[in-house]
């Protein structure tokens, strides 16, 4: 039996949304004509056609719509109507709508099991806001869209995965975030997100909020009266939960293998460690050529992964832009699609 589509979001089509798009339909055409994969596009029809004639000429990805009883193994699907012209590194209200209504489309068709999952290529915050559509970015948009509270978000990069009690928040605010129920929460569904990539007997840290966990009261109580008992509460109910442990050694550990998931407590505890392996750097020029990793929403009722980068508007249109996260978002996405247990053959450009 064929697997399902999964729909993959253009983001904003001034960006390198379409050009990644159109890289990694490439190197996955073999899985894709094997009918191992099936993606349909949802964006902006113009904007992918015209990166498939500047890099890829020889590959078809014909359009789609809702209506069609099937789709081929690799479709485009119009997100909304065309406005004016919208160009490579330009930014616009357009660009922003139709970042929005890609989304809107593929939730829709992920909660009807038209598609098995979403991956999101990235949107513009001020496009997307321009054309006035108020999210801080995808997660707070997917939570609206789905009409779930208390999702989180993890980060993947190889055997690095990382999910966060708090994300877009001011750092002052994060002690007041990160309470008993959230904890509770974000560990249920780092262990089921585990679980279904198939780590049954999953190891997770919860990275402490304070240096050196507190040192014994000396720099704060939290990681003492708040994470210590809920840690304690998960080991007694059988998860393989430990901590907290101080941030500046947590990550090393998982990096060596002792854990399989870190919990961070705010955005930059997590984000940075993963981005620092993530981005490969030329010494010589000091500018990155390379991007691995992965963004996960964990808690919604539909499969969502994505690229862990930006819209890069300074590049697009070059044709320079990196698939790579693309490609282990897409790959994400299968294995956490796929009935349980089973085996997903992926092209290697993940570690799953």
């Amino acid at each position: 039996m064929p697997p399902r589509h999964l729909a993959v979001t253009m983001g904003d089509p001034a960006g390198i949304g379409p050009e990644i798009i159109v890289k990694a339909a490439q190197r996955l055409a073999p899985r894709i004509a094997a009918g191992e994969l099936a993606l349909v596009v949802i964006g902006s029809n113009a904007a992918l056609e015209a990166a498939r004639l500047r890099l890829a000429r020889d590959l078809a990805i014909p359009e789609v719509t809702e209506a069609d009883a099937t789709w081929p193994a690799l479709c485009a699907l119009q997100a909304g109507p065309e406005g004016e012209p919208i160009l490579p590194g330009v930014l616009s209200a357009d660009g922003g709508r139709f970042a929005f209504q890609a989304v809107e489309r593929g939730v829709r068709l992920a909660q009807s099991g038209r598609v098995g999952g979403i991956v999101t290529a990235p949107l513009n915050k001020e496009a997307l806001n321009k054309a006035g559509y108020h999210y801080p970015g995808h997660t707070e948009m997917l939570a609206e869209l789905t009409g779930v509270r208390g999702s989180c978000m993890m980060l993947a990069h190889g055997n690095m995965r990382v999910s966060h009690f708090t994300t877009h928040i001011a750092l002052e605010d994060v002690p007041k975030r990160v309470t008993p129920e959230r904890m509770r929460r974000v560990i249920d569904l780092t262990h089921e997100a585990l679980t279904r990539l198939g780590l049954g007997r999953a190891r997770i840290a919860i990275a402490a909020l304070n240096p050196h966990a507190g040192e014994g009261g000396l720099f704060g109580r939290h990681d003492i009266d708040v994470a210590a008992p809920v840690i304690a509460e998960a080991v007694a109910a059988g998860r393989g939960v430990v901590g907290p442990v101080p941030g500046d050694t947590v990550f090393v550990k998982l990096r060596a293998g002792q854990y399989d998931a870190v919990i961070a407590n705010y955005h930059d505890q997590g984000h940075i460690p993963v981005k620092l392996l993530g981005f490969e750097v030329d010494p010589v020029t000091g500018t990155w050529n390379d991007l691995s990793g992965v963004n996960i929403t964990l808690g919604l009722p539909i499969i969502r992964t994505s690229v862990d980068h930006g819209t890069a508007f300074d590049i697009a249109g070059k044709g320079i832009a990196n698939e790579r996260s693309l490609i282990e978002a897409i790959e994400y996405a299968e294995r956490l699609a796929a009935p349980a247990g089973q085996r997903i053959a992926v092209s290697g450009g993940a570690s799953l």
